[in-house]
């Protein structure tokens, strides 16, 4: 069964407001079994849109995922989220085909 991620692109306008979500989300997470690929780290964006700040996290399938997500503990992250930042997050199935080479 192919992992799962979601994809999150946030531009924070209340930074103070956001660290409250970030504390948040570690019980969340690690109840679903979800883990940082990617948390904010350097980037360029050489075509379209970008915003300040990008997410990428591993979980072990597309339903945990979802799960994670659509999780009454996670509602309430949401909710802090939302006060504090704009984002776009994408929940997307892995790929475990053939790779180049």
């Amino acid at each position: 069964m192919p992992k799962a991620y979601w994809i999150a692109r946030v531009d924070v306008h209340d930074a103070e407001q956001y660290k409250l979500y970030v504390q948040g989300n570690d019980a969340v997470f690690a109840k679903f079994g979800g883990r940082f690929l990617v948390r904010a780290g350097r980037f360029e964006n050489p075509e379209g849109t970008s915003r300040g700040r990008n997410v990428m996290i591993e979980f072990p399938s597309y339903e945990v995922a979802l799960a994670c997500y659509r999780s009454p503990e996670y509602a309430k992250q949401i909710a802090i989220r939302q006060a504090a930042a704009e984002a776009d997050v994408v929940i997307v199935e892995g790929y475990d085909g053939p790779q180049p080479g």
